[in-house]
């Protein structure tokens, strides 16, 4: 007979399978199709595992409801890059289920808490992506969820090998369903990732315990989450409550459409005993009844925004507090930017960034990584720039996690754009003004980058041969050379195709001044009238750093 999953094996599977994933991850790396040294797939999985192995790590005899609570806040906090976000948040859906399931749990619980994990992961991505993750865990879980459905005595066993089989083929179609991929002739590497993870947790299951290699360290994370989204405070009050669902013929859908037409930063959570409210208001009066009309109310709390400095953190984050260090509100505007170098540091600094986490394409930072950098900032309102696509979601996922202050994350995909960002603030206006502002600016910004093949590859018709130098304009491929200067002068003549009289050189740690100054020749050749700037950035893996504008 197949055994049941309590809190200990839960535990116990998650460890495992943050080893499986350390153990594979350079298997997972390599199949990024873009041969740039970068905060690669595999990599970003692995940190994200081990955020969770450690914290589950400590507990005692958990009950399978606090082991999936703990892994989901600890995976939410360490999650680093796109790949690592989408996991936290599959594992996410996976601890809401199995918050409310059976102790232990069964076979079919197993393949609800998967699908609503995808159902989790799905709903936060901004734009789904087929070919990818998304679809490994939504086709595997689908496929456990209707065999379940079909015979609802099966095991656990027989689901971790279904979901596994399943996923296993839907990972092969990925190359089909990407062009990219298909021209690579490559998998997805997250849902290679997501399957190596599936494959640890299912030998926990039986018992099987692997030589791995050493897992690489990691500063301790862990703590909890809480599901509230908030990307533009603009209430004064900051309203929260739990009421009792005595009433079941009320909607919960009509209570979400008329609280969103009297404040923001709206999450509302429901199951069949009760209704739990977050909202930011100007008439916490008018939410509060809306709550009695379900029954009564079980929990209140409103906060007036704009005078609350210390923290007061939802009833799933108790005694996180202890943990953080929030500094006091001295001003009303303050910044976190992400950048690598020292020279970058420095520049972000001068331009006014309270706090830089040193970090982007080799290494991302991760959500807790942002959440401290924001706790430091002694400002009401505080701006991230991530300056790297693949570290916009993760400084997402710290905006509900910030209950004290207001968190606006700009889309910066760059360290032009960041600059350029922070160059157009206005200490004086609005936060809508600054942030469409800022949003308009990083919009006009040509960027480029020179740096070298981590690995053969097969990039959009191009045989790419390592340490190749690649220059990049707005991250596709706009030459590959044995030569760098050949790689340069064409990313120069791109960049300059347009109108522009501003250009910005910024040079890397194994580049000098003079290297600049070459560059900036090939600049001045074909624009003479472009005004130039050379900074020393101090960055790896790129050896320059370029961008235009108008």
């Amino acid at each position: 007979m197949s055994k049941l999953i309590d809190g200990a094996l839960f535990c116990a599977m998650v460890i495992e399978g943050a080893l499986c994933i350390e153990d594979q991850k350079e298997q997972a790396n390599a199949l990024n199709v873009f041969p740039v040294p970068d905060g690669d797939t595999g990599t970003n999985m692995s940190l994200t595992m081990s955020s969770a192995r450690q914290e589950v790590a400590k507990l005692s005899e958990p009950t399978l409801a606090k082991a999936a609570d703990t892994t989901a806040s600890a995976l939410l906090r360490g999650a680093r890059g796109n790949s690592g976000v989408i996991l936290s948040l599959l594992f996410r859906g996976v601890a809401k289920h199995l918050k409310k399931a059976a102790d232990p749990a069964g076979g079919m619980d197993l393949a609800l808490a998967l699908s609503e994990g995808v159902r989790a992961a799905y709903k936060a991505v901004m734009k789904p992506a087929e070919g990818t993750i998304l679809t490994v865990s939504r086709v595997s879980a689908q496929h456990a969820l209707e065999l379940c459905q079909s015979n609802p005595e099966i095991g656990c066993d027989v689901v971790l090998d279904e979901v596994i089989r399943s996923a296993e083929e839907a990972l092969a179609e990925t190359q089909h369903q990407n062009p990219v991929l298909e021209k690579a002739g490559v998998v997805d590497a997250g849902g290679f990732g997501y399957i190596a993870v599936l494959k640890g947790m299912r030998d926990a299951y039986h018992g099987i315990q692997k030589e791995h290699k050493q897992a690489e360290a990691e500063q301790p994370t862990g703590g909890v989450f809480s599901e509230i989204r908030d990307e533009d405070i603009t209430f004064t009050y900051c309203t929260e409550f739990i009421a009792e669902r005595r009433d079941r013929s009320r909607n919960v859908q009509r209570l979400r459409s008329f609280l969103s037409t009297i404040g923001d930063s709206l999450v509302v959570v429901e199951d069949d005993e009760i209704v739990k409210v977050h909202v930011h208001t100007d008439q916490p009066n008018e939410a509060l009844a809306k709550g009695l009309q379900f029954g009564p109310l079980l929990t209140v709390k409103i906060e007036n925004m704009r005078q609350q400095h210390s923290a007061k953190i939802v009833e799933e984050a108790a005694g996180l507090e202890s943990r953080r260090v929030i500094a006091e509100p001295e001003k009303r505007y303050g910044f976190v930017a992400v950048a690598a170098g020292e020279g970058l540091v420095n520049v972000f600094h001068d331009l006014g960034a309270d706090e830089v986490v040193e970090g982007g394409q080799t290494m991302n930072p991760s959500t807790d990584d942002i959440l401290k950098a924001i706790d430091a900032v002694p400002a009401e309102i505080v701006y991230v720039l991530p300056n790297n696509k693949n570290i916009i979601m993760a400084a997402e996922q710290a905006i509900p996690l910030c209950e004290t202050k207001q968190v606006i994350v700009i889309g910066t995909r760059n360290i032009p754009q960041g600059i350029s960002a922070m160059l157009i603030f206005d200490p004086d206006g609005e936060p809508e003004d600054n942030t469409e502002a800022m949003k308009d600016a990083i919009n006009s910004v040509r960027s480029g980058q020179v740096t070298y093949a981590a690995r053969n590859s097969d990039f959009d018709g191009k045989k790419i041969k390592k340490d190749e130098y690649l220059a990049l304009f707005e991250s596709r491929l706009c030459a590959n050379s044995k030569k760098m200067d050949d790689a340069i002068k064409k990313l120069v003549r791109e960049m300059t195709r347009s109108d522009c009289s501003f250009a910005n050189i910024i040079y890397g740690e194994s580049m000098t001044e003079e290297d600049a100054e070459r560059v900036q020749a090939m600049f001045l050749k074909e624009r003479p009238d472009l005004e130039c700037t050379i900074i020393n950035g101090g960055q790896p893996v790129y050896y320059f750093i370029l961008s235009t504008e108008g």
